[in-house]
């Protein structure tokens, strides 16, 4: 009897985690006009505990995607514009000299990075200098300035935007700076029906004001409940077959592994694939993670994290096109 009211309790609390998530989607969607899947992606990397790096052409909503999040979320929020000029003190924040009736002493003053979500908007304009300001903050969330560390209140979360690196006067992030980001969304122009949307909404009233759904509280019981949710060990073992097939010198490693990859993917890949197939598995009202779950998840978790040699440059080659190979031949494998 105790087992059974013990599931129940579970398909209980994971109808309301899934209610929360789609109420959460619905509020972001008065904003954002189509962009499912980038909201989706930006939503699993915030219950699953990560942060999201969204890549695209200026104007199409990015910035305007994380601050309608941060309208919906009872969460403090700081943007920071990053520009080739910004230095990691602006980030992070420096101890100033204050005078007081005892002599003079140092005083922390905060940087931005000390809320509950970042806005890192444009961060490929900065030197790699400044971008690896947030490395700290983004794996051990906290930061370490004149010697001493301090901790960042949870839930932390940093959502960065950048456009392709092929424009002009912009800085590639190194990759130990990609592998800290759960995700990597691409954001895609919108069609027709939805500029014709995006239009009606912006040009003939006002827009539309997004409601407050979750605290940071909810959003911390939420992630700690998806890490509770049943993972198979062979549903496991799938993601990290997928993980180990984009490494070169895998003998499972599919020929355009072989041929274009210099570096495969790391352990995170596979933390992340497990966390968003949980995630996944409970927006879809399952309490237990499916293959599907996994392979959903594989390729924003991994297109940022196999490095392409420069033969894939040469050739025009993509990650996406890459991963979907690993894909087909981990899934052949199964059958």
């Amino acid at each position: 009897m105790d087992a059974e009211a013990n599931v129940q309790e579970v398909e209980a609390r994971a109808a309301d985690f899934r209610e929360k998530f789609l109420r959460t989607r619905a509020e972001i969607e008065k904003v954002i006009v189509g962009h499912r899947q980038v909201i989706n992606g930006v939503l699993t990397a915030l219950f699953g505990g990560g942060h999201a790096l969204l890549e695209g052409v200026p104007g199409l909503g990015k910035t305007m995607l994380v601050r309608a999040l941060s309208k919906v979320l009872e969460l403090d929020f700081n943007r920071i514009q990053f520009t080739p000029d910004l230095m990691p003190a602006d980030i992070l924040g420096t101890n100033l000299v204050v005078e007081e009736e005892g002599g003079r002493r140092f005083r922390f003053e905060r940087g931005p990075v000390f809320s509950h979500i970042v806005l890192a908007d444009e961060i490929n304009r900065a030197t790699p200098k400044t971008q690896s300001a947030l490395l700290e903050a983004m794996q051990e969330r906290s930061v370490t300035v004149g010697g001493k560390i301090r901790r960042l209140e949870e839930p932390f979360l940093v959502l960065a935007t950048q456009n392709p690196i092929e424009m002009e006067g912009t800085y590639p992030l190194p990759e130990a700076q990609l592998d800290r980001f759960f995700f990597k969304v691409l954001v895609r122009s919108s069609n027709r029906e939805e500029l014709n949307e995006i239009l009606r909404r912006t040009t003939e009233s006002e827009e539309p004001e997004p409601a407050k759904v979750l605290d940071g509280d909810a959003v911390r019981m939420m992630r700690k409940f998806a890490r509770s949710v049943v993972l198979a060990d062979h549903v496991r073992d799938l993601a990290a077959r997928l993980v180990l097939a984009t490494h070169p010198a895998s003998e499972r490693a599919p020929e355009r592994v072989k041929k274009y990859v210099r570096f495969g993917a790391s352990p995170r890949a596979a933390q992340a694939l497990v966390l968003a197939g949980k995630v996944a598995s409970l927006v879809a009202g399952r309490i237990h993670v499916s293959f599907e779950d996994i392979r959903k998840g594989f390729p924003p978790a991994l297109r940022h994290r196999i490095i392409l040699n420069f033969e894939a440059e040469a050739e025009g080659v993509e990650a996406d096109a890459v991963l979907a190979d690993v894909l087909e031949a981990v899934r052949d494998l199964e059958e």
